[in-house]
């Protein structure tokens, strides 16, 4: 029994540890120029593998497009279980450079996040890369592919690549619906073995309500696959009042 208690302890260990060193949730990012939007930003999204308990990263930031080509956030991570307390875990600063406003087929912006662990002994991380967004009659189709490199703090880890998708059909104002992927293959010049990779997908939904001045869009997700190379699965949720 006390092996027993002692590996699950491990497992739990082992992914809070994964996950404290990761970037700030799942969620797919996406262009767009709507100069002056300010946004107040909610996430929450689990992660839950074969006898372990569920990890939850509740998250909370603050947006706002500068202009027809900059958006910047400021976003706090927590994470959590029914094994330990609720805890800040990382402060994050994205920024989304607009590249091409219609002139092509397809928008492309140049994604940009930085990743401070409250840990002082963790390195920080820097993630970039293109995000692509094309319409395809009504469906809104992102294709994102991101470099994780260490900063600030001794770190072999090599640049990791990560990549994310989504489709996205545009039914009504109050719900679309479509699906999502995401997967870290592992360096990005020598990708790790299969099963150590990770990538999952799953069916996504999402909406606009209208809401006094602003308006409130939502989002979820059910992903299955693998996560940190383990068989898992994630949910996500993002709620958005953008004013």
């Amino acid at each position: 029994m006390k092996q027993s208690i002692k590996a699950f302890a491990a497992a739990a260990l082992a992914l809070y540890c994964a996950a404290a060193a990761g970037d700030p949730g799942y969620y797919v990012v996406t262009a767009y120029s709507n100069p002056g939007l300010r946004t107040a930003d909610f996430r929450y999204w689990t992660v839950k593998q074969p006898g372990s308990a569920e990890v939850i990263w509740p998250e909370i930031g603050l947006g706002w497009n500068v202009n027809g080509r900059w958006y910047t956030e400021v976003l706090a991570s927590y994470i959590g279980s029914s094994k330990f307390a609720t805890r800040l875990s990382t402060l994050n600063w994205q920024n989304d450079l607009l590249l091409t406003q219609g002139q092509y087929p397809f928008d492309l912006a140049l994604h940009t996040l930085l990743v401070i662990p409250e840990k002082s002994t963790s390195a920080n991380l820097f993630e970039f890369g293109p995000a692509l967004q094309t319409d395809i009659g009504r469906t809104q189709v992102n294709a994102n592919v991101f470099f994780e490199r260490s900063m600030g703090a001794p770190s072999s880890k090599p640049t990791q690549l990560k990549y994310q998708w989504q489709l996205r059909y545009r039914w009504k104002p109050w719900l679309h619906f479509g699906a999502q992927g995401f997967g870290e293959p592992g360096p990005w010049d020598h990708w790790s073995p299969r099963d150590a990779q990770s990538h999952r997908l799953g069916p996504a939904v999402f909406g606009t309500l209208p809401a006094g001045a602003g308006s409130f869009a939502w989002q979820a997700a059910y992903l299955t696959g693998s996560t940190y190379a383990k068989h898992g699965k994630m949910f996500t949720m993002q709620v958005k009042y953008e004013f």
